[in-house]
C-alpha cells in the first residue's frame, strides 16, 4: 500500500506556471483539485488495506490528519463500508505522535515490553515491517 506523491508533485511544479499564466486555472484551483486528486489517493488505499486486512475502522493521525477535507473525504468512504472512522484532534496530529503512542499500547496491554536500554529509534521506519504481536 505504499503511496508515492513524487509523480504527480514534478508534473504539477512543472505545468501549474504555464496553466496559471495562460489563465486556464486559478491557483487555488489548482491547489484545490491537486489536494481532492491526492486525498482520493489516500482514501483508495485505506479502502484497500481495509479490505486485506479484513478492518472496519480508520484511524487518521499525522499533519495531513488534521485536514478536515481528508477527514471528510474517509468519513464517506466508511460510511458506505459501514466501517467506523477515528480522527484525533491536531494536538495529537503531529508526527505520527497518537500513532506511535497506540501501537506502544496495545504492545503493552499484549505483555510486549521492551526495556530502555534495549529500546532505540529508527527515523524512517516503515509501519509494514513493525512486527504486530497483538492481534491474531
Amino acid at each position: 500500500m505504499d503511496v508515492s506523491f513524487s509523480g504527480i508533485l514534478s508534473y504539477i511544479e512543472e505545468a501549474a506556471n504555464k496553466m496559471l499564466s495562460s489563465g486556464q486555472c486559478t491557483a487555488e484551483d489548482l491547489c484545490f483539485s491537486l489536494q481532492e486528486t491526492l486525498f482520493s489517493m489516500l482514501v483508495e488505499i485505506t479502502e484497500r488495506a481495509m479490505a486485506h486486512c479484513g478492518s472496519q475502522e480508520v484511524l487518521i493521525v499525522g499533519g495531513v490528519g488534521c485536514n478536515l477535507r481528508l477527514q471528510e473525504m474517509m468519513g464517506v468512504m466508511c460510511e458506505e463500508r459501514g466501517a467506523k472512522l477515528f480522527a484525533t484532534d491536531e494536538r495529537f496530529c503531529i508526527d505520527n505522535g497518537a500513532m506511535i503512542a497506540q501501537a506502544g499500547w496495545e504492545m503493552f496491554r499484549s505483555g510486549q515490553v521492551t526495556e530502555l536500554q534495549d529500546s532505540w529509534i529508527t527515523q524512517r521506519f516503515r509501519t509494514d515491517e513493525v512486527e504486530v504481536t497483538w492481534r491474531d
